[in-house]
């Protein structure tokens, strides 16, 4: 059996010589002086030889220790060289499938609208590529998914974090179904987070509510997002309908807004009476963006939509973003109109709320559009009043 000195000390000859250690293992001594271990063995009647690296860089522990997993191959009657061989090929393949590329891939199954995968992407982007994007998908451990849940969380996060661990199980889930992870590493980690409760905004009040227009109209924010936040209470619509609105959606000689089924929550057309406040804001508006597929274009791509995160960015600049976000406006809106003594019938249906009852759903979408539009243009010149009170 050599020794780490027998190794250490071997010299070049003119001709290439062996140094015998044990079953099979030798180092092989080079004229030029390269020492390096062989792994001898027999497999089907043929004599083979197997490289385990050059000494001093793999020590002689090392080399033994290489020389056995390689003769437990030999055993299973696998050539060592050739699963070597398939390893490095396996790796080089997984090394392409990293988190990103499947995630990628799997947003592209998705039969999603593009404004709603370019939303998902964005959160991919923004919390989980940084941390595992450019790793194999199948070297990533249920560790690496509660550091990043974990931290989401912290940061004051929750729902980002759920949507987060959401996304990633389906991402795994497709790569497993493609062969290119064994499991999912959300599983193991889902219930680490305790169960996210949405917490909605109370409504605001009729001073807030003057405040808070008047704290817009006042607030050198992009003339896109005070219109967009304007347009989002004459309505009363949801925060991402609002932003996302295109111009062949609206009459505004008829003053109706036609919101696409493809857009809605519920998967159903929604039909919106504008306040003559809002079409004079469109009229204004589309003289400036009336060239764009949509009212608000995206800062960064002028051919999308502009995101509804602008409008919590601009109420977090102005100190709003604790007392009130984008979608209490619905809340807000649905509680004064009550107070303001209009039927819930109609208020629910302005907000798009469905109701369960098919034959009162059919009854409300014949009768009530008339009710709300005077009900929307009170609204709008309350919300006037309001903001000049304050």
């Amino acid at each position: 059996m050599l020794t780490d000195t027998h190794c250490r000390n071997a010299k070049p000859r003119e001709k290439l010589y062996r140094l015998n250690d044990q079953r099979g293992l030798y180092l092989e001594v080079k004229p030029n002086g390269v020492k390096a271990w062989r792994y001898r063995f027999t497999l089907d009647g043929k004599a083979s030889m197997f490289a385990l690296g050059e000494y001093p860089a793999v020590t002689l522990s090392e080399a033994r220790e290489r020389s056995e997993a390689a003769r437990k191959l030999v055993k299973q009657g696998i050539n060592p060289a050739q699963q070597r061989q398939l390893d490095r090929i396996r790796k080089a393949s997984e090394a392409k499938n990293t988190f990103e590329i499947v995630a990628k891939e799997w947003l592209q199954t998705k039969d999603w609208e593009d404004v709603t995968k370019n939303r998902r992407l964005d959160m991919l982007e923004r919390v989980v590529f940084p941390s595992i994007g450019s790793m194999p998908v199948r070297e990533i451990t249920p560790t690496h998914v509660l550091d990043i849940l974990q931290k989401t969380a912290k940061r004051g996060a929750p729902t980002v974090a759920a949507e987060a661990r959401r996304t990633m199980s389906a991402v795994f889930e497709f790569a497993v179904a493609t062969l290119r992870a064994d499991s999912d590493p959300v599983w193991p980690v889902r219930k680490a987070l305790p169960a996210n409760k949405t917490q909605h905004k109370p409504a605001l009040s009729k001073e807030q509510i003057g405040k808070l227009l008047s704290d817009f109209a006042n607030h050198r924010c992009s003339f896109q997002v005070s219109h967009c936040m304007q347009l989002m209470w004459w309505t009363l619509a949801r925060p991402s309908e609002v932003a996302e609105a295109a111009w062949d959606e609206f009459d505004l000689e008829k003053a109706v807004w036609r919101i696409p089924a493809q857009r809605m929550k519920a998967r159903k057309e929604h039909l919106m009476p504008l306040p003559r406040q809002a079409v004079d804001m469109l009229k204004r508006l589309h003289a400036i963006t009336g060239n764009r597929k949509h009212l608000f274009p995206g800062r960064d791509d002028r051919n999308a939509p502009m995101s509804a995160a602008s409008l919590r960015q601009a109420l977090k600049v102005l100190g709003w973003s604790g007392a009130y976000s984008p979608h209490a406006t619905r809340t807000t809106g649905s509680t004064r109109l009550n107070e303001m003594g209009y039927r819930p019938d109609a208020i629910e249906a302005q907000l798009a709320h469905a109701d369960q009852n098919n034959v009162r759903r059919t009854y409300n979408h014949a009768t009530y559009f008339d009710e709300r539009r005077t009900m929307m243009q009170e609204w709008a010149d309350k919300l006037d009043e309001w903001k000049g009170q304050a």
